[in-house]
């Protein structure tokens, strides 16, 4: 079993990449892996939030995107309509109530593409209620949990955690087994490139 610190934001389009990259890759492998999403959120509120709409500059440097997102069949839009670009200190607390009732990969996963391929606010807590049940999840029992701040304080120490702690600056970032790896084209021949040596230490 590999275990996967997967540093990450919601909001962040290489994120979500990435991820991709990882699963295929790890099914291609036959690998099984424990993999921890760790918050990392761009954006902490009260800062004022990003209009990613309207940046050509960031548009631009989106183009690394397009390729792999073709050879996987991600339709992501980049950026989403969705302006300005939305806070994600809820969604990762839903995350946390994911996780603790063993659903948080698939919660996490349906989060990234909500945002990126549906277009939807995921700082919404009713659209949020509703990814959480499509996940298998009680609605109602996850959004009181969020009216609540029941999993506030766990957010707040995992972000503070990745900036102090791991001093992530740039993310995904991306740690296999304690050990860090580094991307530059996102692509699935890339990560499995990469995977295939944590595959053979397995098997030594």
């Amino acid at each position: 079993m590999i275990d996967i610190l997967f540093v990450t934001d919601f909001v962040c389009p290489y994120c979500l990449v990435a991820k991709e990259a990882l699963d295929e890759s790890l099914r291609d492998l036959g690998l099984e892996a424990r993999i921890t999403l760790q918050p990392m959120e761009l954006t902490e509120e009260p800062n004022p939030q990003v209009d990613t709409c309207h940046d050509e500059k960031r548009k631009a440097r989106y183009r690394v995107l397009e390729e792999p997102c073709r050879q996987m069949g991600l339709d992501m839009k980049l950026p989403p309509n969705v302006c300005p670009r939305p806070y994600t200190r809820l969604a990762f607390e839903g995350y946390f109530y994911a996780q603790e009732q063993g659903r948080g990969e698939v919660y996490g996963d349906k989060v990234y593409r909500a945002y990126f391929i549906d277009e939807k606010d995921i700082g919404d807590r009713e659209i949020l209620g509703d990814l959480a049940a499509e996940s298998g999840l009680d609605r109602e029992d996850f959004l009181k949990a969020l009216e609540e701040g029941i999993y506030g304080p766990e957010e707040k120490e995992a972000v503070r955690y990745s900036k102090e702690e791991l001093k992530v600056e740039v993310i995904p970032t991306i740690y296999v087994n304690g050990q860090r790896i580094s991307l530059e084209t996102y692509t699935r021949e890339e990560m499995t490139g990469i995977l295939r040596g944590f595959a053979q230490k397995e098997t030594e």
